[in-house]
């Protein structure tokens, strides 16, 4: 075969593909993975049934595919190598909530919350890239003269508090798009971020242990 032949056969698999993943996030968003079928795939993509396994090997592989190019539209690579303002990071944050099918790694996230196998070991990797990301616009912050093993341990934290706070108002404005200001929310944490960014390195970490007092005064209280 000529080079021009593969690479038009090349062309045409990368196009059923495409289709496919095209098909299965649209169902997957609107009906979840467990109720969507190759069959309904088929119809919707116009491609083959017998192509879905050839191109994705099994349904779990589908799945696997279609969240990898949804959280490479979230995080895109070097992301956070750059110092960008938390603002423009949160805009972002905004713009996919609201475009396309944005909610639907957290819908496939609810269908897999106590389960074990590729999608628990997609959404593992997934957050932990996210930490990552935002441990490394911490760090690159750093200030001079800061112990690197405490700064690390205390950046590891605030990176999770505020990774667990976006889920959070993400997972709200999925579920409650009219309830509240997904802008004016965003807008608070970044304030609140920039307001407290230099106690990250400088507070210590110390766990509050409630002591029998502090229990007495919360039972008066009550």
């Amino acid at each position: 075969m000529s080079a021009r032949g593969q690479r038009r056969i090349d062309e045409i698999g990368d196009e059923s593909r495409r289709r496919i993943l095209d098909a299965a996030e649209e169902l997957f968003a609107e009906r979840g993975f467990d109720r969507t079928s190759f069959v309904d795939i088929a119809e919707r993509s116009g491609i083959s049934r017998g192509s879905i396994p050839w191109h994705f090997k099994n349904k779990a592989g589908l799945v696997v595919a279609v969240l990898e190019r949804a959280i490479d539209r979230a995080m895109p690579p070097g992301l956070y190598k750059s110092v960008p303002p938390l603002t423009e990071v949160f805009e972002d944050s905004a713009t996919l909530v609201r475009e396309g099918n944005a909610g639907l790694p957290f819908m496939i996230l609810t269908e897999a919350i106590g389960t074990t196998g590729v999608v628990h070991a997609q959404y593992q990797d997934f957050f932990a890239r996210r930490r990552d990301g935002l441990e490394l616009w911490l760090r690159v912050q750093r200030p001079e003269g800061a112990d690197p093993e405490t700064a690390a341990k205390q950046e590891r934290a605030f990176a999770v508090a505020l990774h667990g706070t976006l889920v959070g108002i993400h997972l709200q404005a999925l579920i409650d798009p009219d309830g509240f200001d997904l802008d004016a929310a965003l807008r608070s944490i970044s304030a609140m971020v920039d307001k407290n960014l230099a106690d990250v390195w400088t507070t210590p970490l110390t766990p509050h242990r409630r002591t029998a007092n502090d229990r007495k005064a919360r039972k008066r209280a009550d």
